[in-house]
């Protein structure tokens, strides 16, 4: 299996994961139950699911009156962007 490959189905686990995690804590959040932590939801976005993170923020309407959410989701995924971009371009061939 090529190594790009691997590491889409990897990329695509984490932001899923991440997205779930928005999605759950939002419905918790509705239904007055035990939420997921905020350092869990930022570990999961900083841990390369940053779309997922983004994604849940803005499609759930999770968090986003955190000023701390709404900045450090979109610069993390930017980050992981260019981090994946830069690992791209030094490994093309």
């Amino acid at each position: 299996m090529n190594l790009y490959v691997i590491i889409g189905i990897v990329l695509a686990a984490l932001n899923a994961l991440s997205f779930g995690l928005m999605a759950y804590d939002k419905k918790c959040a509705k239904a007055g139950k035990w939420r997921v932590p905020e350092k869990t939801l930022f570990l999961a976005t900083a841990c390369f699911g940053g779309l997922g993170g983004v994604l849940g923020m803005v499609l759930c309407r999770h968090k986003t009156k955190h000023w701390y959410f709404k900045l450090f989701f979109p610069l993390l995924l930017a980050l992981q962007v260019i981090a994946l971009a830069l690992l791209a371009w030094n490994f093309r061939g």
